[in-house]
């Protein structure tokens, strides 16, 4: 038997699927994921479980849909059963660490399989639960809201408050070249698994100097705002674009500035992702590792008017998936065969040797995608479990949506119409379609007990009837506007500034 392969699996936070320059975006640079595309497989059709941090993560943590995890919002994950992917990957010899961002919750600091675990998280500034914030602080580096201010400023491009050595990026291609010289200094044959987590590049958009100047803002394309934008758009829309500060009105300067800050955390990310391929190329690692890089979800970055994630459009829920490996992926090549994250666990599973029959897994294992081996058609997606949830079904041509709270569906036909302009969901000429993707999706529903969501009539299944999402905050300018405001302690003004 050929010894197992090491797994590298680099992940990002809220990158969009159009962020690589050798898959078509012609302004961003992105030289070492262009390289992952030109010695690897690109799957263009990638497209998250769930648009939003936590049940994406744990969604392909666990290799099962929202579906079956009741997760579909950023709360509480379910309890440890034993079955993660590092867990997986630990029973079949590896050793299993995580750098950076894991998102777990209610436990920052939880295992959940891995062996070992730097943890660096958004919205802590404690040195004490968080290794980069501890790093810091041992440097006397100002470890308050080190990924930058957020609260009225989330969407405010800004400049890092640390320079390129001491960024958060930077500290988790540090620690991912530490622990591969850790590996190969232990003189072991034990396989191991990386998972070398950004943050970025979440909002803010906070790259350090001198790259924050990579990009120009008059260089910048504006977001696609199709002509009749607002009628593509669902609740969760207008309660994002409310909390995030950004529907009072568009600055078309401030959304080429904010892509472009946007970008450069990207191109710093990519930075990252080269130096740690090199670490592996030098000691003649790198054929016999595993490289997957992905994204938890997108960000709307002004498209259609709107800034977050949670929609079902592209460039909310689709996302980035690329995998280098030469024994089983072919070279500059291009899958566009829907795919989910939830794909990665039975793929990683495979290729460390393992078997994935019996362990009841959602995905299908990318070599078969790409190799057209794998019959399964249809990939989903979900937000939210209550009665204004939004549910998504996607082949390889077609998109279909459904969002309770407005009682609305969406049909996007993604070869003619691949920036989602119009909705086709009432065209008589594709009726069939939407009743094929819809039917694909209820039953989905049915399968999983998802009985809040759909009625079934003589044997037919229908959407059910749930009350309407409540917009009335949008009467009051100020209505839901957040603070995420995350200090270490208590702010002190000088004598005089603050009452008390």
């Amino acid at each position: 038997m050929s010894k197992q392969p090491n797994i590298l699996l680099f992940f990002t936070d809220m990158q969009r699927h159009d962020t690589i320059h050798a898959l078509g975006n012609e302004v961003i640079r992105t030289p070492n994921l262009d390289r992952l595309v030109r010695e690897g497989t690109a799957f263009t059709s990638c497209y998250s479980p769930s648009p939003v941090c936590i049940p994406a993560r744990f969604a392909m943590h666990y290799g099962l849909y929202p579906f079956r995890t009741g997760l579909a919002e950023n709360t509480r994950m379910p309890d440890d059963n034993g079955r993660s992917l590092p867990a997986a990957l630990a029973e079949l010899g590896y050793h299993c660490a995580a750098i950076g961002k894991c998102h777990f919750t209610p436990d920052k600091a939880a295992m959940r399989g891995f062996a070992e675990r730097l943890i660096q998280e958004e919205c802590c500034s404690d040195p004490d639960k968080d290794d980069y914030c501890r790093w810091l602080a041992d440097k006397g580096a100002d470890h308050d809201e080190p990924h930058g201010t957020r609260g009225e400023m989330y969407y405010v491009p800004q400049i890092s408050l640390h320079p390129a050595a001491e960024h958060p990026s930077q500290w988790i291609g540090d620690r991912s070249i530490d622990f591969i010289r850790q590996r190969r200094a232990n003189a072991s044959d034990q396989p191991w698994f990386l998972f070398s987590s950004f943050i970025h590049p979440h909002p803010p958009f906070a790259p350090p100097k001198p790259w924050h100047k990579l990009y120009r803002s008059p260089d910048m394309p504006l977001p696609e705002v199709p002509q009749d934008a607002e009628s593509l758009l669902v609740w969760v829309n207008h309660f994002q674009n409310r909390y995030k500060y950004r529907d009072q009105g568009i600055d078309d300067n401030l959304l080429r500035n904010m892509k472009a800050y946007y970008y450069a955390t990207i191109s710093f990310v990519d930075y990252q992702v080269g130096r740690v391929m090199a670490e592996l190329a030098k000691h003649g690692e790198l054929d016999n590792t595993v490289i997957v890089f992905a994204s938890d979800h997108g960000e709307y970055l002004g498209d259609y008017d709107c800034f977050g994630k949670r929609g079902m459009h592209d460039a909310s829920a689709r996302v980035p998936l690329l995998v280098r490996y030469p024994r089983a992926f072919t070279a500059d090549a291009r899958c566009a065969t829907a795919t989910s994250l939830v794909d990665i666990f039975p793929t990683l599973i495979n290729a460390a040797g393992g078997i994935c029959a019996g362990r009841g897994l959602d995905g299908c294992d990318l070599a078969a995608i790409a190799a057209g081996k794998c019959q399964r058609r249809f990939v989903f997606s979900q937000y939210s479990n209550d009665n204004t949830a939004l549910y998504m079904v996607a082949d390889d041509r077609y998109k279909y949506v459904w969002s309770a709270g407005d009682q609305r569906e969406f049909l996007f036909d993604r070869q003619v119409d691949p920036l989602e302009r119009r909705n086709r969901s009432a065209l008589s000429s594709l009726a069939e379609v939407k009743k094929t993707l819809k039917t694909a999706l209820l039953q989905r529903l049915k399968d999983n007990q998802l009985d809040h969501a759909y009625v079934e009539k003589n044997g037919l299944l229908d959407w059910k009837a749930n009350p309407r999402y409540d917009d009335s905050f949008r009467r009051d300018p100020d209505a839901r506007l957040l603070f995420q405001d995350h200090h270490l302690h208590k702010i002190c003004f000088p004598d005089g500034y603050q009452q008390d």
